[in-house]
């Protein structure tokens, strides 16, 4: 009969040499290991559970330190050697670059600086600690000294790759070019006989130049083939405004579009201290439209600055102003004494730096009324010239109301009318013709006519097909 499972095993842990009954004092022996291994098994049963834990934990650190044993490399003891460090970024050169010490603060930052810096070794390969330390040294406040590639060899592929990467994520700036420069580099692209005529037009509005505007500039090119105009516009540097601009390019015009700077345009004039008030809210603009009354004051400041011809957008031009040097023209005058009544800014015709222009700005920014329709415009300049009517030092000339006003606002209707009889159109010739002969320009008064139609056989249809350029009649609804 075989064994049992549960008597093999009772049979493979007892003690394989089962001592001989003859021998009293081997038996007695093993009896008493029996005895004393059951003796101390339940001594450490009867042990709290917090010692038997204890004692756990103290062969468990034993153990530890007997098998896994730590040995931190250390390297071998070096002087120290500073990073090699660009001759132009030296610690010397810095200081001397940078604003300068007092003695107090000056120790105080060389202290800071001397525990900054950092030492490197010389490795063929390069350790870990210098490459997590790298992004520390860029952000540490006092790492004025910058290490250069020599210090810290990286491999050149990963180099490489990394300036890359740096290059493709900084897009390049293209810095603007300033207001100045592009008027000055525009005037002087072009030489004095392709450029004898400084044209400048604002428009201070969101809106771009219209059939009416359009008109306006071919009028100006077609009296004046070789001049250079600016249009000072915070709208017609858009797409639409280049659309209007390119007919007059392709056929070889110089004009420009450009937004206005304020800032410099009003330097050092009584227009910089006035605008400055205006943007922090002191100056109330008042209920006249605040792009009328910039307009007023940048042709002035404009033609102080660089000199030339202003002209209003609804002003359309008739013959050469070749002849024309600092004139201002008359709106009205008296039928009484025939002197000028009223004066008008829609066309300037100034040397750079003239004192009337100066007088013009001073008058604007001390005495600017927005709720005042025409205060800091026609009124102003009438009020400046009457004050310094006879006054050495002012060289310029007034001209009578034909040659820029030959029809006052309140009859300007008249000049869209075509002829209702053989008498009415008898005077629309004469009157024609009289503008003409006498008129430099015809001022359309925006104001009053924009909503005018223009009739067939009306004045301002014979001056339209007279100063066209491009001359398509389906284009001008004035």
């Amino acid at each position: 009969m075989k064994p049992t499972l549960a008597q093999t095993s009772k049979t493979m842990y007892e003690c394989p040499v089962k001592p001989s009954e003859s021998d009293p004092f081997l038996l007695f022996l093993v009896r008493q290991l029996q005895d004393l291994k059951r003796y101390v098994l339940a001594l450490i049963l009867c042990l709290p559970t917090s010692l038997f834990a204890l004692i756990l934990l103290l062969l468990l650190i034993y153990n530890g330190f007997s098998v896994f044993d730590l040995h931190l490399p250390f390297p071998a003891k070096s002087p120290a050697v500073p990073a090699n460090f660009s001759p132009g970024n030296s610690a010397g050169e810095s200081m001397k670059k940078g604003s300068s010490f007092s003695s107090s603060s000056s120790s105080s930052y060389s202290s800071k600086l001397a525990a900054s810096v950092m030492y490197a070794r010389k490795e063929e390969k390069p350790s870990v600690i210098l490459k997590t330390q790298s992004p520390l040294l860029r952000k540490s406040r006092f790492s004025i000294l910058p290490i250069t590639n020599s210090s810290i060899s990286r491999p050149r592929r990963a180099r490489k790759h990394k300036r890359k990467r740096k290059l493709e994520s900084v897009p390049s700036e293209v810095r603007p070019i300033p207001f100045s420069a592009r008027i000055e580099n525009f005037f002087a692209g072009n030489s004095t006989a392709s450029c004898k005529f400084r044209f400048f037009m604002t428009r201070i509005s969101m809106k771009s130049f219209g059939d009416r505007e359009v008109l306006a500039m071919e009028s100006l090119f077609k009296s004046h083939p070789n001049a250079c105009l600016v249009i000072v516009s915070n709208s017609m540097k858009s797409s639409r405004g280049s659309r209007v601009l390119k007919p007059f390019l392709d056929e070889g015009f110089r004009v420009m579009a450009i937004n206005p700077d304020y800032d410099y345009i009003f330097k050092n004039t009584h227009a910089e201290a006035w605008f400055d008030r205006l943007r922090k809210g002191i100056v109330d603009p008042g209920v006249v439209s605040l792009g009328q009354n910039l307009s007023n004051l940048l042709r002035l400041a404009l033609l102080y600055k660089f000199g030339g011809i202003y002209v209003d957008t609804d002003v359309i031009v008739l013959r050469s102003f070749s002849q024309l040097r600092n004139v201002i023209g008359a709106q009205t005058i008296d039928d009484e004494t025939g002197n000028w009544s009223r004066l008008n800014n829609a066309v300037l015709i100034f040397d750079k730096n003239h004192p009337l222009l100066y007088k013009f700005i001073e008058e604007f920014a001390l005495t600017f009324d927005g709720n005042k329709w025409g205060h800091n415009g026609p009124y102003l300049v009438s009020r400046v010239v009457s004050r310094l009517s006879g006054r050495p030092g002012f060289n310029f000339t007034v001209l009578l109301p034909s040659a820029f006003y030959p029809v006052d606002w309140s009859r300007i209707r008249s000049l869209f009318r075509g002829p209702r009889d053989e008498l009415h159109s008898k005077w629309l010739l004469k009157k024609l013709r009289q503008i003409q002969s006498r008129s430099l320009v015809v001022h359309l008064w925006n104001r009053q006519s924009r909503k005018l139609e223009v009739e067939k056989g009306s004045i301002i249809s014979h001056i339209v097909s007279d100063c066209c350029i491009f001359c398509n009649s389906a284009l001008y609804s004035l």
